[in-house]
């Protein structure tokens, strides 16, 4: 049983560590220290696919590298989205994983097996879409991105 979740999805390594901030700004000045310079980017006005239903959200983010781990930070702004949520039910912090998967929706399909259901996603274009999966009892998400083109 162990890692069978890991094994039956051929999840590669974990590429990403994603925490829900408060404070984007206050949040780099915090853990710059720690991880290095961030990058920023607003996601302004983007329709997700937000518990079954188009929503339109917005958020800050930043990015740092820590070895072959992207750090992310995300500030919600508006809209409904799983950010909102997490700081509604009193959290900051750890968030979600991600993993870099060849095939978004066929993966998403296989974590079905596991209680897994997506929750935001968002196909960009041909080959780039992202998605949060959640399970119950389960407060830590998954994330899927799909980059067929070198995005990440």
């Amino acid at each position: 049983m162990e890692n069978e979740l890991q094994s039956v999805l051929d999840l590669p390594p974990v590429s990403q560590i994603g925490f829900v901030v408060k404070d984007l700004e206050q949040a780099i000045i915090f853990y710059t220290p720690l991880f290095g310079e961030f990058r920023t980017l607003d996601a302004f006005d983007l329709e997700w696919e937000y518990r079954g239903r188009p929503e339109v959200s917005s958020i800050k983010v930043a990015f740092a590298q820590s070895g072959d781990v992207e750090i992310e930070l995300i500030e919600w702004v508006s809209g409904e989205t799983p950010h909102k949520e997490f700081l509604e039910a009193g959290r900051e912090g750890l968030h979600h994983v991600r993993f870099l998967v060849d095939d978004m929706d066929e993966k998403i399909r296989s974590a079905k097996a596991f209680g897994y259901a997506p929750i935001w996603h968002k196909r960009f274009a041909p080959g780039l879409a992202a998605a949060y999966l959640e399970r119950e009892g389960d407060p830590l998400l998954i994330e899927f991105y799909e980059a067929k083109f070198g995005f990440s």
